[in-house]
C-alpha cells in the first residue's frame, strides 16, 4: 500500500533519513523501531505531508504522493496520529469526534441558513457515526467529558477513534503505547487489532514497547541512522545481532553471556 522509495531528508548538515526504503503490505500492522534519532518520526512526517523530502519518492496504491500536505492525504485515506495527542481540549469527547468528517454542510453558512434539514441529517449520521466510535473504544463513560480532561491513555483512544470517523486507508500511529498504563494499553492494542481484522485497517506503527510489537506487528521495520537496517517478524528481528547493536551500542560478540533481547 506505501511505497518509499531512497527517501532523504536532510536539516542543513542533519541527515534524519538518509536514504530509506520502505514498503507497507496491505492490511499489515507494520512496526517501525529503532533507536532515539534514527529518523522514524520524520519519516512518518514526510509520508504524512507535513515535510517535503530532500529527495526520493513515495507512493500510496499506485499513486505518487511525495510532498502532498495532509489535508489532501487525508482525503486520500493516509491519516496520522502524535506522540503527543493532539485533542480539542475545550470540546467534549463526542464533540472531537464529529468535528473530523469533512465537508459538513453545516460548515457553511448558505446551508446553515438555507438548508437546515440537509444540515440535521448530516449531524444525525455523523452523531450517529462518533456514536459507535465510543462504544467500540470503550469511551462511554466519558463521552461527555471535555478531552482535556482525558488521561493520557484516554487521549490515545480518542486520537485512534478520530481516525475511525472517516473511511482511512493506512493509519501511521506514532508512540500510541507512550505514557499509557498497562489496562489502557491492551485497550488500544485490541482496538487496533480489531479495526485491522474486522475493517481492513492498514496500520504503521512506531513504538518503544517491544512487547506490545511483538503481540501486533508483522513485518517489523529497524531503522538506524536515518536508514533501514532490517527488517522480518519481530522475533527474527529482536534476535539479529545488529540490531541488538543499535539499540545497546555493541553486539552479542562482545558481552558474553547476554541473552538475546534488546528494548527500545
Amino acid at each position: 500500500m506505501i511505497r518509499v522509495d531512497d527517501l532523504h531528508m536532510h536539516f542543513g548538515g542533519i541527515r534524519a533519513v538518509d536514504g530509506a526504503s520502505i514498503r507497507i503490505g496491505q492490511g499489515s500492522i507494520t512496526g517501525l523501531i529503532g533507536p532515539n534519532g534514527a529518523g522514524k518520526t520524520t519519516l512518518f512526517n514526510v509520508v504524512a505531508g507535513h515535510y517535503r523530502p530532500t529527495s526520493g519518492r513515495v507512493w500510496l496504491d499506485d499513486e505518487e504522493i511525495t510532498g502532498l500536505p495532509p489535508h489532501e492525504l487525508f482525503h486520500k485515506g493516509l491519516l496520522r496520529t502524535f506522540q503527543i495527542a493532539h485533542e480539542f481540549s475545550t470540546l467534549t469527547v463526542r464533540e472531537n469526534l464529529m468535528m473530523v468528517p469533512a465537508d459538513q454542510p453545516g460548515e457553511t453558512l448558505w446551508d446553515a441558513w438555507f438548508k437546515p434539514a440537509k444540515v440535521r441529517a448530516r449531524e444525525a449520521e455523523v452523531r450517529f457515526r462518533a456514536e459507535e466510535v465510543i462504544d467500540f473504544l470503550q469511551l462511554r463513560p466519558v463521552a461527555d467529558e471535555l478531552a482535556g480532561n482525558l488521561s493520557g491513555g484516554q487521549k490515545k483512544l480518542l486520537e485512534l477513534g478520530r481516525t475511525m470517523m472517516v473511511d482511512a486507508k493506512i493509519v501511521f500511529l506514532d508512540e500510541v503505547g507512550a505514557g499509557v498504563n498497562r489496562t489502557l494499553l491492551k485497550t488500544i492494542g485490541e482496538a487496533i487489532i480489531r479495526l485491522n481484522q474486522e475493517r481492513g485497517y492498514t496500520f504503521c506503527m512506531i513504538e518503544h514497547d517491544m512487547d506490545f510489537i511483538g503481540k501486533l506487528c508483522d513485518p517489523v521495520i529497524v531503522m538506524a541512522e536515518g536508514r533501514v537496517l532490517t527488517e522480518g517478524p519481530p522475533a527474527e528481528v529482536m534476535a539479529n545481532e545488529q540490531v541488538i547493536e543499535a539499540y545497546l551500542g555493541t553486539g552479542l560478540k562482545n558481552r558474553p553471556g547476554r541473552k538475546r533481547e534488546a528494548t527500545a
